[in-house]
């Protein structure tokens, strides 16, 4: 990536992609957030230049810039995803560790957050805009939607399928073959040995329907 990135989120989601970009040699320009408390401050010496429609900076996005979302609220990450793609034309970047593991046989979209040491094995789909925190494996012939969070830890095992906007806590262990319908929840710790209706959310090991 030649061009510097902004960054939408003073969050630490956005720290965290913050020292991905840098440690790839990709200098970020700066970041952009609503919480006007937080303007003209610093993180790690890249200043928070102003809200997140500011049409002067929104301006370099696709000429001078790239950008990256740095939300982990899924609500305001699709908001912030579709005012980018639609004002600027263009997708957001990935932010992908440079100690991950992504096979050359796997398949991922944009905007995706990856972490140090997180593996993505032959044949695994990953759609966009999808946060996969620090070890977690997604195995082979696995799939993820779009907007998919993965908790620290996780192992989606060979041939799972997770569907549009699930979230998948820290330490989770999905056996392969399962679905996780779209927006399901799955607490952090489970083991989930059967499919999961969409909207779901499940806790335990085996998890099992709460609330």
């Amino acid at each position: 990536m030649e061009n510097p990135v902004i960054i939408f989120g003073a969050t630490p989601l956005g720290r965290a992609a913050k020292e991905i970009f840098e440690s790839n040699d990709v200098v970020v320009y700066g970041f952009l957030d609503d919480n006007k408390v937080l303007h003209n401050k610093e993180i790690d010496n890249v200043i928070i230049l102003g809200d997140t429609d500011n049409d002067g900076f929104l301006k370099l996005i696709g000429k001078k810039c790239e950008a990256f979302v740095a939300v982990d609220d899924n609500k305001l990450r699709k908001s912030l995803v579709n005012m980018i793609q639609e004002v600027r034309h263009m997708q957001p970047v990935n932010a992908i560790h440079k100690h991950s593991f992504i096979s050359e046989k796997a398949e991922i979209g944009h905007g995706n957050f990856i972490d140090i040491q997180v593996t993505v094995a032959p044949g695994a789909k990953v759609g966009s805009h999808c946060l996969l925190n620090a070890k977690s494996m997604i195995g082979v012939e696995a799939t993820l939607g779009d907007f998919v969070q993965v908790g620290s830890g996780s192992l989606i095992n060979s041939g799972v399928k997770v569907e549009d906007e699930v979230f998948i806590g820290s330490g989770v262990t999905i056996i392969s073959g399962v679905t996780v319908g779209k927006g399901a929840r799955v607490g952090a710790g489970s083991v989930v040995i059967a499919s999961i209706p969409a909207g779901e959310t499940v806790f335990g090991n085996p998890a099992k329907k709460v609330g």
